[in-house]
């Protein structure tokens, strides 16, 4: 299990696995928050817990982070799928470092073309200096 928090604790999640790979997007909202995200359903291996207050971009997805501190913990899917599951991505940025760092990025280019990007080998120990 992964667990992160925002600084001052009042919102965390759990991964109950380790994810095959991180996102890191260069769209307008991620390259802001710096965010590198793990994938899931929201109540299927995803717990999040504590109060947050969110920023909806567009239609699809709302960034929820702590009230308190500011960090931005986690996103979710506005709706459910056609199978009735709330997608949502963690930012493992508020993971321990050590538990993370193996994880091997995956590049997204949500600014122009929303395609994969080739990867260059480096993994989320590689993106915290």
């Amino acid at each position: 299990m992964i667990e992160g928090s925002c600084h001052c604790g009042a919102v965390q999640w759990h991964l109950a696995r380790t994810p095959d790979s991180a996102t890191a997007c260069n769209c307008t909202v991620c390259r802001r928050y710096g965010a590198l995200w793990a994938y899931g359903h929201e109540n299927e291996g995803v717990r999040i817990s504590g109060h947050t207050k969110s920023y909806w971009r567009g239609g699809g997805i709302a960034f929820h982070f702590c009230p308190a501190c500011g960090c931005v913990a986690y996103w979710r899917g506005r709706s459910a799928d056609e199978s009735g599951r709330v997608r949502i991505g963690v930012n493992l940025r508020m993971a321990e470092p050590d538990a993370v760092a193996r994880i091997p990025i995956e590049r997204l280019d949500g600014l122009d073309t929303f395609e994969p990007l080739p990867r260059d080998g480096r993994c989320v120990g590689d993106y915290w200096f």
